[in-house]
């Protein structure tokens, strides 16, 4: 339902025709918002436009093309007559140790990750700007935070969306345009399944596979669609985001996911050990 005190916003969300991007959009036309998502399948918002036909609208959009997203958010901004938040979703995965990586897969996966972010960013600002404000929700992940072995590209387009994103908040604070890094646990999505990509096995690395996932198989035997997944439900990060939003003091940062805040407690005291027990500064408490 609408919130008494305030008028229906309108969402623009990229990569909104599955997972954690139409959990978002499900949640923003609960509370009685607008959505225009962005996807790479026509025809991917289709239930949500038949029980919102007022409400919702369809875009077709690859991230990774600069001239595209402009052109899309401009049609996004008239579609309902502006736009008030923009969540930077699309995103896919890429396992693969370093000496593997094939140059086209890492540079796709920057471009999709990172500057395809980057580029929505850009073509929303003067519309959020020119709306008087809004907020901009970068999907990140702990993985932000950390790394993992076989997922050091996929962390560092992660780390560098951070990057960017936290000099973003402070250029355009002036405007009243918040951003929100998001930084997500695990949470039942295809994230794993058909969003993730592999680098060429070099059997080097083996047993590296072998201790990691439990397999050497590459690309990961397909899960059982039967069984019961143990990450949570993307709703309940939905749930958490319009939460976030609605606080008149929202921090940057913000965690969501049962596992997250363990993640990166972990993470943050490796980065911790990584300086040595010789280190010549104290470590902020």
């Amino acid at each position: 339902m609408i919130h008494a005190s305030r008028s229906a916003r309108t969402w623009l969300i990229t990569g909104a025709g599955r997972g954690l991007g139409q959990a978002f959009a499900r949640a923003a036309l609960d509370q009685g918002d607008r959505v225009v998502g962005t996807v790479r399948r026509p025809g991917a918002l289709a239930d949500l436009q038949a029980s919102h036909p007022t409400a919702v609208r369809e875009i077709l959009l690859d991230v990774r093309d600069a001239s595209a997203v402009t052109a899309a958010v401009d049609e996004a901004a008239t579609a309902f007559g502006g736009i008030n938040i923009v969540v930077n979703n699309a995103g896919s995965g890429l396992v693969g140790a370093v000496e593997e990586l094939d140059e086209q897969q890492a540079r796709d996966l920057l471009d999709l990750n990172l500057f395809g972010a980057m580029w929505v960013c850009r073509a929303a600002i003067p519309h959020l700007r020119s709306g008087g404000g809004g907020d901009i929700v970068q999907i990140s992940t702990v993985g932000a935070i950390g790394s993992m072995p076989t997922f050091g590209l996929y962390n560092a387009s992660k780390w560098a969306l951070e990057g960017f994103s936290e000099a973003l908040a402070a250029e355009i604070a002036p405007f009243d345009i918040r951003v929100t890094i998001a930084q997500l646990g695990g949470f039942a999505t295809d994230w794993a399944g058909s969003s993730m990509s592999f680098a060429n096995p070099k059997p080097e690395y083996d047993d590296l596979r072998n201790t990691l996932f439990g397999t050497t198989e590459i690309p990961w035997p397909v899960a059982d669609p039967q069984a019961q997944s143990t990450d949570a439900d993307p709703r309940t990060a939905a749930e958490a985001l319009v939460v976030h939003l609605a606080q008149p003091d929202r921090p940057l940062r913000i965690l969501i996911g049962d596992d997250a805040r363990g993640q990166a407690a972990l993470a943050y005291t490796a980065r911790r050990d990584s300086y040595g027990e010789d280190r010549d500064f104290n470590w902020p408490s």
